[in-house]
């Protein structure tokens, strides 16, 4: 079972249809992480918008969820698309005027190589279970200035492990791969795949980070 597959699982497309949790990631020893549908679903938030101040020129969101951050560049007449491997969550992003696909960022994308700015927020940096791998297909898709802007866990932590989408009330999606990095790990991924960190700034208790390309001259 594929992670693209294990997210049209109904707990996550009921939360969303509805706007509201409860509704977690659950590894298979019990442990359970929240996720916060209900922000997700609402207007952009101060955090948010620290995001959104960051992003110039053409804005890949990868991971838009229902499409709160790609609706809000693009009410700014701004051009921004973005990719979900939920239908529901993007649905719910064209209804609130976004441009938005349903696509895995490992799929070949529009526009490979000249996005100014790409998103990973919302713990998208997770995605696949490998931030490292991730960053370097994202090489691929920013344009030769383009940056990376990603959230951070608050703590630190470096951790890979197999989650399912769990409502807490018995409906439970396929395992699939997942990741948690802090400031620290997530450092250290960019770096190995061809990153600097440029900024690093925290709001509201969540944690974000900068990523350019690193110079030739690195890279050697």
């Amino acid at each position: 079972m594929t992670a693209t597959t294990a997210w049209l699982a109904d707990p996550y497309s009921d939360a969303l249809r509805a706007g509201r949790g409860p509704l977690f990631l659950r590894r298979d020893d019990g442990w359970l992480l929240p996720l916060e549908v209900e922000r997700w679903c609402e207007a952009p938030d101060l955090a948010d918008r620290s995001v959104l101040d960051r992003c110039h020129g053409a804005v890949l969101d990868v991971g838009c969820g229902p499409g709160r951050l790609v609706a809000a560049l693009a009410a700014e007449g701004r051009r921004a698309l973005g990719i979900d491997v939920s239908p529901e969550a993007v649905g719910r992003a064209v209804r609130l005027g976004a441009t938005a696909l349903c696509r895995s960022v490992f799929d070949p994308l529009p526009g490979e190589g000249r996005w100014d700015t790409v998103l990973l927020i919302d713990g998208n940096v997770g995605i696949g279970g490998d931030p490292a791998t991730l960053l370097r297909r994202l090489r691929q898709v920013v344009s030769r200035s383009g940056l990376v802007i990603a959230e951070c866990v608050p703590v630190d932590v470096d951790e890979r492990c197999e989650v399912r989408v769990d409502d807490g009330r018995g409906g439970r999606g396929a395992p699939f791969p997942w990741a948690r990095v802090g400031v620290r790990a997530l450092s250290e991924h960019a770096a190995a795949a061809g990153w600097t960190v440029s900024e690093r700034w925290d709001l509201w208790g969540r944690h974000f980070v900068r990523l350019t390309r690193q110079s030739p001259s690195v890279l050697r």
